[in-house]
């Protein structure tokens, strides 16, 4: 239920966060809170845009945003997740359904397992020591970039 114009432009605005997110996470390993607090302020705009009803819609984002927000806090609390990755995955949530989200975080892991597997693999090819930085957002943003490519190419199936 798009109202073909609005509602594309927000999920443009949406993808273009999320490839501004993966650069600045490559260069500086870190996401500011300014860019998560802009992709979740702009959900709710979002949610209008596609007449997305309080009960159970919203209500069903915002619980499994929450949901993810916790689990990954799990993550960031045993050292292998960045609070800015962690905000941003929440964030995401709130733009996708439940099913939306389950599959965001199917495929941001899967692109994070690949990533992880990229970066220590030139890590010891560069003979550095200690351990490598993961800049995770570049998964995140995989992930949610393919949510997003799917409500496109969906319309063609």
């Amino acid at each position: 239920m798009m109202n073909f114009g609005f509602s594309e432009i927000l999920l443009a605005l949406l993808a273009l966060l999320l490839v501004v997110a993966a650069v600045i996470d490559v260069r500086t390993y870190t996401i500011s809170n300014r860019l998560n607090l802009t992709v979740a302020l702009l959900a709710p705009l979002y949610w209008w845009s596609t007449h997305l009803a309080l009960w159970p819609g919203v209500a069903s984002h915002v619980a499994v945003a929450i949901g993810v927000f916790l689990l990954l806090a799990l993550a960031f609390q045993i050292g292998v997740m960045g609070g800015g990755d962690v905000k941003l995955a929440a964030a995401l949530a709130l733009w996708f359904s439940p099913i939306g989200t389950l599959r965001f975080l199917v495929y941001m892991s899967l692109a994070g397992g690949i990533l992880t597997l990229v970066v220590i693999a030139l890590h010891r090819l560069r003979s550095r020591g200690g351990r490598p930085e993961i800049p995770y957002g570049v998964a995140i943003a995989i992930g949610a970039l393919a949510i997003l490519a799917q409500r496109f190419l969906n319309q063609f199936a």
